[in-house]
């Protein structure tokens, strides 16, 4: 069989990409495994391959001893020498073991190793060539779909597309050519498998690099994605050329670039923003298409604010069922409440009054009031004059704080009428 061997070896190596030593190696830890089964042999057994010829040679390993204690282990010094008088106590030596029929035995070892071989390397293949897409977008054919999954044939393999990864607004149906985010690629016992995602927001990072060069290049950088798949989605970008507008870039002339992607989504809305390094002007641009009048951080939580709206705007900035306030705080990381202008200037007049409410907890003093609000105040909208005549009050309030309590008046007049009658 040795001509049809090395023919096989070099076939496999050839189409299926995989080592002949590789193949080597394996056939011949099996046909140890294989001369062990059928005959019984100790563990003292090596399969040496002969790459130039073909042949399959089986050898017995022993060790020279001064006595032989056994004699498919061991060998004595005595018959050792005569072999070769240079060998010593501890050597090994091997003697040649081939079966006669062994050959029989060898070929069907053989075609199971190499079967066994093709199909590890075949997924090996796979699973390089796919995992090199990991984090990347492909197009791939609707092929079927379970109760579990939709398969797409990406070619040499066949991805999974769960439910959870599904556009909620589209129908696939065999056949279908679609683009998909691949997620993760995972070498499972069972062969390499791919999952593949329409829903994730990093598919409409690479739409938008496929259709905006710019983006690709890196001029214009997506710096953060909010995405509620098939329904809308913000995208804040910035520019690393001055000379360069990052929305208008991405929108495209009369907007062909980002209706290309929304085409590709299935009419997915689209809002991309301008990110900017101060977080006031970048959470204003974030609650685009609403026009933000003022931004009012909070003092407890560094990354909580309010929003500041026109009035005829409040339904517009917090969007339907909350949507447009919701991917704002998603793409800002920012917890952002939205306030309307009247409900504000009822906030500054109920803190003038000393009856300030905030979020259903009563503070009992104007000065409980101030101390909590006392920085938003100062980058809110008020005048000097009236930031003025609030600090006044709070001034006399503490002032009022030193003199004697009401209560404590009070019962003093009281004890002083009860000695006059008597």
């Amino acid at each position: 069989m040795s001509k049809e061997m090395l023919n096989a070896l070099d076939a496999l190596e050839a189409e299926k990409g995989v080592s002949k030593e590789i193949v080597i190696e394996a056939l011949e830890a099996a046909l140890v495994s294989a001369y062990k089964r059928h005959y019984g042999q100790a563990q003292n057994v090596e399969v040496e391959f002969n790459q130039k010829k073909g042949d399959i040679h089986v050898y017995s390993v022993k060790e020279v001893t001064e006595e032989v204690m056994d004699s498919q282990l061991e060998v004595s010094l005595k018959e050792a020498l005569k072999i070769n008088p240079a060998y010593e106590i501890g050597d090994k030596i091997r003697f040649e073991v081939t079966p006669k029929d062994f050959g029989r035995i060898a070929a069907q070892t053989a075609k199971q190793v190499i079967l066994q071989r093709v199909r590890e390397a075949e997924r090996n293949i796979i699973y390089n060539e796919f995992s090199q897409y990991e984090k990347d977008i492909m197009q791939g054919i609707v092929e079927r779909q379970d109760n579990r999954y939709i398969y797409v044939n990406l070619g040499k393999i066949e991805a999974v597309l769960s439910k959870q990864d599904q556009m909620p607004n589209e129908f696939y149906q065999p056949h279908d050519r679609i683009k998909v985010y691949v997620s993760r690629v995972e070498n499972t016992s069972k062969g390499p498998q791919v999952f593949v995602s329409r829903s994730h927001p990093d598919l409409l990072r690479r739409l938008f690099e496929q259709e905006v060069p710019e983006v690709y290049d890196g001029i214009v950088e997506i710096v953060s994605i909010a995405r509620e798949a098939g329904d809308r989605s913000k995208v804040a970008v910035r520019s690393n050329d001055s000379n360069v507008d990052p929305v208008g870039t991405c929108v495209g002339p009369k907007g062909s670039r980002v209706q290309a992607i929304v085409n590709e989504l299935k009419g997915e809305n689209m809002d991309i923003v301008e990110w900017d390094e101060d977080p006031a002007i970048f959470i204003a641009n974030s609650l685009n298409p609403a026009e933000a009048v003022d931004v009012i951080f909070d003092l407890d939580n560094p990354k909580a604010c309010t929003v500041v709206v026109p009035d005829y705007q409040l339904s517009l900035a917090i969007g339907k069922r909350g949507q447009n306030a919701r991917l704002a705080a998603k793409l800002t990381g920012f917890k952002i409440d939205i306030k309307s202008e009247s409900d504000m200037e009822e906030f500054y007049a109920k803190l003038e009054e000393g009856s300030y409410i905030d979020a259903g907890e009563d503070f009992d003093t104007l000065e409980d009031a101030l101390q909590e609000t006392d920085e938003a105040l100062v980058n809110s909208d008020l005048t000097a004059d009236e930031y003025e005549e609030i600090a006044s009050e709070k001034a006399a309030n503490e002032a009022v704080d030193e003199v004697v309590p009401m209560e404590e008046t009070t019962e003093a007049a009281e004890e002083t009428d009860a000695d006059q009658e008597n």
